[in-house]
């Protein structure tokens, strides 16, 4: 199934609200980017699950704590792959940089995130971290 332009677009702006979410380094306020339960796998192949809204809040809210505390203050996205899977849902990936208050990049990474099309916009099911 080839990907419309209406679909790549709505997760492309699903991404800036991820990217103005994340701005705010509030963990909730991230976490509502995501279904529950969902899970999330790391680049070294570790599993999480999560079953509730508190228990993704305060997941990122660790993340956040600890790139805010590295010296991160926002993050970009670029280099976003769309494959439909159906008209429901969606592979999307995506390669992360954090940013320092000067602009100058702090780290980055490649993600995959399985996404679903809810009655409150795209939600996501599971992420997983590429491996180096």
């Amino acid at each position: 199934m080839p990907v419309s332009p209406d679909m790549t677009g709505e997760i492309r702006s699903f991404f800036d609200a991820f990217v103005a979410a994340f701005a705010e380094f509030d963990g909730p306020l991230v976490a509502r980017r995501y279904a529950v339960p969902c899970i999330a796998v790391d680049a070294h192949g570790a599993v999480r699950a999560f079953h509730t809204a508190q228990e993704v809040g305060d997941y990122f809210q660790a993340v956040l704590t600890t790139y805010h505390g590295q010296g991160c203050r926002s993050c970009r996205f670029g280099d976003l792959q769309v494959v439909p899977m159906g008209t429901l849902s969606a592979l999307a990936s995506v390669s992360w940089e954090l940013l320092r208050a000067d602009g100058s990049v702090a780290s980055g990474w490649r993600e995959s995130y399985h996404l679903l099309r809810t009655g409150q916009g795209w939600r996501v099911v599971a992420s997983t971290d590429h491996a180096d």
